[in-house]
């Protein structure tokens, strides 16, 4: 694989031109590249510059609106309602999270129905986002039917990530994102883009076969993690991101969607806790405790703190040649 080194600054002007040259307005097109950006930094290769041609793709063809301006609205004072416009969802999250965090610091709890959205990216900024305000995040979000359940054969779930943000007041938060799947889909395509296998158990051919061929594993589907209890994870996700806030399950969104290689339609859930206020005073340094013991086992390693020490680092990133051309054609 060829590649190119971009900085930080120069993936983000890429990633901008692509966005505004093809129907995003300021807004949108800030929040997108403040996420591809994100990705690219932390080291997620499947959700930065990789992206961009679906994004792209999803704008071209009209499915969605690049110049939404999201709608935050209260049912109850812990119940909070955002509408998507039909745009893309970092700008919804940017304008929620805030208003999410408010309401949970007064009453200890507070839940996000985020709907009319499409979301093509990682889940950890958002539960970073809720973790910066000194809260517990909770997000998850539905795709489309790529996922068997356990002991089927056909696809019903989507790849179905969850996110959990613990806030760490001095300190970098612990943050899980993960799919629900054996393998997030990005992950899959960038292994068959770069012709490198996947391990045994990812998913299964055409015939139903297991292989470590990701491309094979794209013609037919993907197997939840752990069998049966990712699969009722996924389960879950589809329950508290479809039908908790009133938007597609993973089916409905692939039935409704033009496959133009963008994302489809759908909703997001999002959940807020104050830890000050459920545990009292003193939580933090409690919980300092458990990762000092959870540190100081000799080769584990908390989830998310790859990110984390990747971020610290201001060098150039080496993103796919081949990549970088076609979004450079995409902005022409």
């Amino acid at each position: 694989m060829n590649t190119v080194s971009l900085t930080l600054q120069e993936i983000g002007e890429l990633a901008a031109q692509a966005f505004a040259k093809n129907g995003c307005d300021v807004a949108n097109t800030e929040a997108l590249v403040r996420t591809v950006v994100t990705a690219e930094r932390d080291g997620s290769l499947s959700h930065g510059l990789f992206r961009v041609p679906g994004y792209v793709a999803s704008l071209r063809s009209g499915k969605v609106n690049g110049r939404a301006s999201p709608r935050v609205t209260h049912k109850t004072p812990a119940v909070i309602q955002a509408h998507g416009d039909n745009g893309y969802a970092p700008l919804l999250i940017e304008r929620t999270v805030p208003v999410l965090a408010e309401a949970a610091q007064k009453l200890g709890v507070a839940v996000v129905s985020a709907t009319h959205t499409y979301h093509f990216a990682a889940l950890w900024p958002e539960t970073e986002a809720i973790a910066a305000h000194g809260l517990i995040g909770l997000a998850c979000v539905c795709y489309t039917p790529l996922v068997a359940p356990a002991g089927g054969g056909k696809p019903l779930f989507g790849t179905n990530p969850i996110s959990f943000a613990w806030p760490r007041p001095g300190r970098s938060p612990m943050v899980i994102d993960m799919a629900t799947a054996a393998k997030a889909l990005g992950e899959v395509q960038v292994a068959a883009r770069d012709g490198h296998e996947v391990p045994l158990g990812t998913g299964l051919d055409a015939g139903g076969k297991l292989t470590t061929d990701p491309r094979e594993i794209l013609k037919g589907m993907l197997l939840p993690f752990g069998g049966h209890k990712g699969s009722a994870i996924a389960l879950m996700v589809e329950l508290l991101a479809a039908g908790a806030v009133n938007e597609n399950f993973s089916f409905e969104a692939a039935e409704g969607d033009n496959k133009d290689g963008g994302p489809p339609r759908g909703g997001e859930f999002m959940l807020a806790i104050s830890p000050e206020l459920l545990a009292g005073p003193g939580w933090a340094e409690h919980c300092e405790k458990f990762f000092a013991r959870f540190d100081a086992i000799e080769g584990a390693r908390l989830p998310g703190a790859r990110r984390h020490r990747n971020r610290l680092s201001d060098a150039p990133r080496q993103v796919n040649a081949e990549l970088v051309e076609r979004i450079r054609r995409l902005s022409a």
